[in-house]
């Protein structure tokens, strides 16, 4: 990999000590395809007179170099410079489980709560990766998980069944029904997954059986478009308390079952939180596309899970988190006439088509082969699929009728 090719080149070059020259011949001397690229977009920048050496904390902390680190530090860099990403040297090595980085990054004045793009800080990151040590070094440095984004924390322990960590995350959560940056609430995901235990510590907490997400849809609501009886017997013992806004009024109930049926009405409503006012102070983000390592970065083939080197430097080195924890969550319905069921079940969509065909085995006691939408058009890539959409699911010998397929049943 890239990554492991840079920490080749020796420190004192990343010190700027020795001059480019140097550096261009010991490229030469290197026999792989991607530093021979590299080789030639270094030369090619030089003709230009392009070419600068940028050097930031987070390459120090990606390298887990300490030494290199303190020097920059001495040279007065920007202890909470970040990337595109909003991530900094600190939530890196908090990842890493830098014990020796993390100190010197807090000493120098690191931001120990510093959100990232998705609002993620320093000790998500090290609680994420079970660094104990760094866990307490970040605390006594001032860190408090509240600072993040805990909804995002607790969806990511729901959908990781990691109740642990979900006990560990409500302790620091103040409203527990609050979405997370990408619209997710940690109860309705708990329903959506059919996790029991999830869904009574989450009501122990103060969850809201009745909170709307963003499609207008309750866990309630969930629990019983899903089948999930465990979930609704737990529910029906809830007594929920009535809800009003800030000028005294009811909150409205939506009629419709979902935000994709014709007959429900958008309703704005008046008690949504806002987010908080508070102005963080703008971190220096780092500039690298004319960089040395800007253009090891663009020599090299992009691939998603290539965090190092391919959208700045610190954004490297962090623990990789699903994807549904970037994205918000896509439900469908899915039905089978084959097996007599029409009205359908509302479902989380899965990574793949596979898994798609799966999950209809298991409700609908069947082995489907196919994937249709409701007007009969064969889908054949799960990316294809939009929040909303009404599936069928059908085996090769299924021929269906016209009450069956071709519109709204």
């Amino acid at each position: 990999a890239v990554c492991l090719r840079t920490t080749a080149i020796p420190s004192r070059i990343v010190l700027g000590l020795i001059k480019i020259p140097f550096l261009v011949q010991l490229l030469k001397e290197q026999t792989d395809g991607v530093m021979v690229g590299v080789l030639k977009e270094i030369e090619s920048m030089l003709a230009r007179g392009r070419l600068d050496l940028p050097i930031t904390l987070c390459f120090a902390v990606t390298r887990g170099d300490d030494h290199l680190l303190h020097q920059l530090l001495k040279r007065n860099l920007d202890p909470n410079e970040s990337d595109q990403d909003g991530r900094t040297a600190l939530h890196i090595a908090a990842s890493k489980g830098n014990e020796q980085c993390v100190k010197l990054l807090l000493e120098y004045g690191a931001d120990p709560n510093a959100r990232d793009s998705e609002g993620k800080v320093p000790l998500w990151e090290a609680v994420y990766a079970k660094h104990d040590t760094v866990v307490q070094l970040l605390v006594k440095g001032g860190a408090e998980l509240s600072s993040g984004d805990t909804s995002l924390y607790a969806c990511t322990a729901v959908e990781q069944n990691n109740i642990e960590l979900l006990k560990q995350i409500l302790k620091h959560v103040i409203d527990v029904n609050r979405p997370s940056k990408d619209g997710n609430i940690p109860l309705h995901r708990a329903v959506c997954d059919g996790n029991v235990e999830m869904v009574e510590l989450l009501l122990r907490h103060g969850a809201d059986i009745d909170k709307q997400d963003s499609n207008g849809w309750t866990p309630r609501a969930l629990a019983e478009q899903q089948g999930h009886e465990e979930i609704q017997n737990i529910f029906r013992s809830v007594i929920a308390p009535r809800k009003y806004t800030s000028n005294g009024r009811m909150t409205p109930t939506l009629l419709g079952r979902f935000s994709s049926d014709p007959s429900m009405q958008k309703v704005i409503r008046e008690d949504a939180e806002q987010q908080p006012s508070k102005v963080l102070p703008q971190r220096r983000k780092v500039s690298f596309h004319n960089s040395l390592f800007g253009v090891i970065s663009s020599s090299h083939p992009r691939r998603e899970t290539d965090h190092l080197l391919s959208r700045g430097l610190a954004a490297t080195g962090g623990p990789s988190y699903p994807q549904a924890h970037h994205n918000p969550l896509v439900r469908v319905t899915i039905s089978c006439p084959e097996k007599g069921n029409t009205a359908g079940k509302l479902v989380i969509l899965p990574g793949s088509m596979k898994e798609l065909l799966q999950l209809g085995a298991k409700k609908f006691d069947m082995m489907p082969t196919k994937v249709l939408t409701i007007e009969g058009a064969e889908v054949d890539e799960v990316e294809l699929i939009r929040d909303g959409d009404h599936l069928v699911l059908a085996s090769d010998d299924w021929i269906p009728d016209d009450t069956q397929i071709g519109g709204k049943n």
